[in-house]
This record gives C-alpha cells, sequence and structure tokens, in this order.
C-alpha cells in the first residue's frame, strides 16, 4: 500500500523552546525546552519516518530516492518541501534568508521562502518586514542597532496566515505557536538576538554581513481567496513559484478530485477519517500525511481543519 504515507516528524531542542508540542498534540517530546517538530522532512537525520503501509519504518528521503514515481517524478533531486510546527516560548532571534540565488552561491543550498499558519489561540506577535523603504536606510539602522525604528511587529491571532519571502526580515515572537511551510532548507542568518547568551554562556553567533547581503525590501500585501462549496470552506492562502497552500475545513463530509502528483497534508482541528481506495483511516489533530500519485479521489468524514501544501519543485 502506497497510496498514502502517515509520517512521524523529529524534534528539535531550542534556546526558546517550550512544551506545548506535548500539552496540545500528545506528542513525546525530548525536553521543556522543545522548538521544532519536523513533521514532514527529508533532510538527512532530521527525515520523517513512514508509519504505515508498504514503506512503513523506512524514512521518507529514503522513499523519495527510490520510488520517485510516488510522487510524479518530479525534477528535484531532493524533497523541495519542508513542514514543521515552532512552539516559541520565548523570542526567536531577527533572522533573514537568502534566495535561491544567494543560497546557491554560499552555501550550496536552496533558498529559504517559507510561510507561518498561526497556532496559538492567545495573541501573539511576529516581526514582519521593515519600517523603511530602502534597503540602504536599513543598512544604517543595523549599524547603528536602532531595531525599534527599523523591524515592523504585528499581531497575530489563530488562524492568520504570513508568506516569508526569502530576504524578508522577520522573527516569531514568545507565545506563537506556528505551522511552518517552507523550502526544504536550514539555511538562517541572524542579523539580531537581543544579547541573548547560550546554554554555555556564550553570545549566540550573528552572521551581519550575510544578513545585509541577503535582505530584499519586499511588500508583505497578500491576497487569500475563500471558496465555500457544500460542506467544504476552502482558503487559497499562497499560491507562488515554490509552494501552493490551502486551508480545508469539512463539515460532515466532502469527496475530493485529485489532480496533482502528491500533496501534504497537516491536521490542524479535530478529527475524522479519510478514505482512500477503498480503505479508511483515522484522522486527528496533529496528524501528518501525504496523498502519493496512486490516489485521484479521496473522502474526508468529520468535522476538522486541514492544511494542504503543494510543490512546484
Amino acid at each position: 500500500m502506497k497510496d498514502i504515507l502517515f509520517l512521524e516528524g523529529k524534534f528539535q531542542e531550542k534556546i526558546w523552546g517550550g512544551n506545548k508540542l506535548k500539552t496540545i498534540y500528545g506528542f513525546d517530546i525530548p525536553s521543556e525546552k522543545t522548538g521544532e517538530y519536523w513533521a514532514i522532512s527529508d533532510m538527512d537525520e532530521m527525515s520523517s519516518t513512514i508509519l504505515n503501509g508498504s514503506y512503513k519504518a523506512k524514512s521518507l528521503q529514503e522513499v523519495y530516492r527510490d520510488d520517485r514515481e510516488l510522487f510524479g517524478n518530479p525534477k528535484s533531486q531532493t524533497f523541495p518541501l519542508l513542514v514543521k510546527i515552532i512552539d516559541a516560548s520565548d523570542d526567536l532571534s531577527i533572522q533573514v534568508h537568502p534566495d535561491d540565488k544567494m543560497a546557491k552561491e554560499l552555501e550550496d543550498s536552496r533558498g529559504k521562502t517559507e510561510c507561518w499558519y498561526i497556532l496559538n489561540e492567545d495573541v501573539s506577535s511576529i516581526i514582519y518586514g521593515l519600517k523603511v523603504d530602502s534597503k540602504q536606510e536599513a543598512i544604517k539602522l543595523i549599524d547603528q542597532r536602532r531595531w525599534k525604528d527599523l523591524l515592523k511587529e504585528v499581531k497575530t491571532h489563530k488562524g492568520d496566515f504570513f508568506l516569508v519571502k526569502a530576504g524578508t526580515v522577520h522573527a516569531i515572537k514568545k507565545g506563537s505557536l506556528i505551522l511552518e511551510i517552507q523550502q526544504a532548507s536550514d539555511i538562517t542568518y541572524r542579523l539580531y538576538d537581543y544579547d541573548r547568551k547560550d546554554k554555555f554562556g556564550k553570545l549566540r553567533e550573528l552572521h551581519l554581513e550575510k544578513s545585509k547581503q541577503a535582505i530584499k525590501i519586499l511588500p508583505n500585501n497578500q491576497n487569500i481567496d475563500l471558496i465555500k462549496d457544500g460542506n467544504l470552506t476552502m482558503r487559497i492562502l499562497t499560491d507562488n513559484e515554490y509552494f501552493k497552500v490551502i486551508e480545508k475545513t469539512i463539515n460532515s463530509s466532502y469527496d475530493f478530485s485529485k489532480e496533482i502528483p502528491y500533496s501534504l497534508f497537516a491536521v490542524i482541528e479535530g478529527s475524522g477519517d479519510i478514505s482512500v481506495n477503498d480503505k479508511a483511516y483515522k484522522l486527528n489533530k496533529g496528524d501528518f500525511f501525504i496523498l502519493t500519485t496512486k490516489v485521484n479521489e479521496y473522502k474526508i468524514e468529520g468535522d476538522l481543519t486541514l492544511v494542504e501544501s503543494i510543490a512546484k519543485d
């Protein structure tokens, strides 16, 4: 059985991490400083593990390498997307990611455009872009360490969505719980970290020159399209050059036709069942799965919200 792949991810402990991955999702986290759950990943030691079917106990990296037909025989030699949950019990560093060109030249990597779907129940905030209109002015304020004059802070509420294009200065703030979908890259340049020290008493490494090079002044306007069809409500959150992301809320049941090779799913709220090729599977909050090329139609029953991600690579 290769039509639906349920996945178990891996955790990363962070200086700013917390315990919400345990208290909200019931995951067996390694410590009270668990910052990230890499739910859908093929990135080396952080590759997800398949939980069911013909590939049970294999890594997503192995499956993507050895059975590319399941994913429509894509050109990309490595899985193009990374899906994770981020739990911030403290502020993350002010950071920026390089675009494809810069990342290839300096790091031999993909660039990192990402997006955030807000999960936290209580209001929090993020750093999302700059208050200035030119890169020259931005660099001047960075050199003067005038962070309040530079950084744009935005309040966030559950269900909000933000596309963070490569080159956008950004940071996740304390109290945030976020579903992140991104290009499969782990390249991050820290611009500022509040003069915070690690567990060894050392200031965390910054990447000032690379950060300045990576920064772009980009508009943050985005349109979210709403579509309703019977028991289904969809929000098209983004449709950019790297991925398309759709929020799907099902009330009772809905029959879907699948016209793309494969797609990734995160169960955000609720519970129910998904029927694929005459077999039903339970779905619960915190489940992650991939529908492969073996699926043309599927049915979801229950009251639940899912976020679907579709790679363009």
